[in-house]
């Protein structure tokens, strides 16, 4: 079944991920910069309002109990 079928040689897949990788418009190191400046400020904003939260939460159950 798979007899007839021959792999391609190493080296044409490596120049056919090159010739991919040349076709990539790769984004500026401000606009990368920019990005995870933002990613990162937002995940902490997130985390901060999460563990609010969770010791409100906890402090009105321990007022139920």
């Amino acid at each position: 079944m798979g007899e007839s079928a021959e792999k391609a040689p190493k080296k044409s897949w490596f120049k056919g991920l090159k010739a991919e990788f040349n076709k990539v418009i790769w984004p500026a190191k401000e606009s990368v910069a920019k990005q995870t400046a933002a990613v990162v400020a937002i995940s902490l904003v997130l985390g901060c309002i999460i563990k609010l939260l969770d010791t409100v939460i906890q402090f009105g159950l321990k007022l139920i109990q």
